[in-house]
């Protein structure tokens, strides 16, 4: 069977910087994130809003290893990070008083990436 990787340049662009900021920063949790997005499409995490919603409360800080799908509504306000996210997930989080960041702004505000919940 023939091993798949990525061609989207910016996806690989964040694998790299997420692999050199756990060595750096001594955070397993960017290295965990990036053996995710490293998988195929297929096989990466899509995550409706009634799972985060579940999984989560009020001002928890949660990053996807994939993307954020519209699906379910969410009723606390919370600090979410993705690669992507549908146009439906990002008008239901704004709604809810949720911030949505990608992953790049969420590894700069938090390097040691303590805190943060992985949902997938």
């Amino acid at each position: 069977m023939r091993e798949t990787k990525t061609t989207n340049p910016q996806l690989i662009e964040l694998i790299s910087q997420l692999r050199k900021e756990s060595k750096e920063q001594q955070a397993p949790i960017w290295l965990d994130v990036a053996d995710h997005l490293a998988k195929s499409r297929s096989r990466r995490a899509a995550v409706n809003l009634s799972t985060i919603n579940r999984s989560t409360k009020r001002a928890d800080v949660v990053v996807v290893p994939g993307k954020i799908l519209a699906s379910g509504n969410l009723d606390h306000s919370i600090t979410v990070a993705s690669f992507e996210a549908s146009t439906a997930a990002k008008a239901k989080l704004e709604s809810a008083k949720a911030k949505y960041l990608t992953i790049q702004e969420l590894m700069a505000k938090n390097p040691k990436g303590s805190n943060v919940k992985i949902i997938r």
